[in-house]
């Protein structure tokens, strides 16, 4: 079964938490927002793959990659979050928009993502690979009981959920 097939059989009211949900994207205004509203710093864009990487990843291989939105309390999106199936493990990348950040949905919307893979596949291992100068992402994954392993994804450190 694939990484979106598992997703899917995931029960609806666990994609969301008390401050963000995370939602498949389908419509046009989804990918409209994704591809063009959500805005990012400079120092972001160094860090995170653009959209339309995930995007055509998702075309090219929609079992392995899941794009989803990110959305605050009020179902307003605010960030992009792609769900990615490895050789041996699960993972996603996300962003928030510039205006929503510093109030505490990135940490939340990582809680939420790793909650619907562990609920999607509890025996499959979660990595995140991140820029060996993105601290704060790196501060990020370890307060939420990620380690760093030995290995490298290209030049990225790669980090395991405890």
């Amino acid at each position: 079964m694939s990484l979106r097939e598992k997703l899917l059989r995931v029960a609806p009211e666990e994609w969301e938490n008390e401050f963000v949900r995370i939602r498949p994207m389908t419509t046009r205004d989804d990918l409209i927002y994704a591809g063009d509203g959500c805005r990012l710093t400079d120092e972001q864009r160094e860090f995170v793959n653009p959209v339309w990487f995930s995007l055509g990843r998702a075309y090219l291989a929609p079992e392995d990659h899941d794009p989803c939105l990110i959305e605050n309390e009020r179902r307003e999106p605010i960030g992009f979050l792609c769900f990615t199936a490895w050789a041996d493990a699960y993972s996603w990348s996300y962003f928030l928009d510039v205006r929503q950040q510093g109030r505490g949905y990135g940490k939340r919307a990582a809680q939420l993502a790793l909650r619907l893979l562990r609920l999607a596949d509890p025996d499959m291992p979660v990595k995140l690979a991140v820029e060996a100068a993105n601290t704060r992402a790196q501060r990020l994954y370890r307060s939420l009981g990620f380690r760093q392993l030995p290995e490298r994804d290209g030049d990225d450190l790669v980090y395991a959920a405890c």
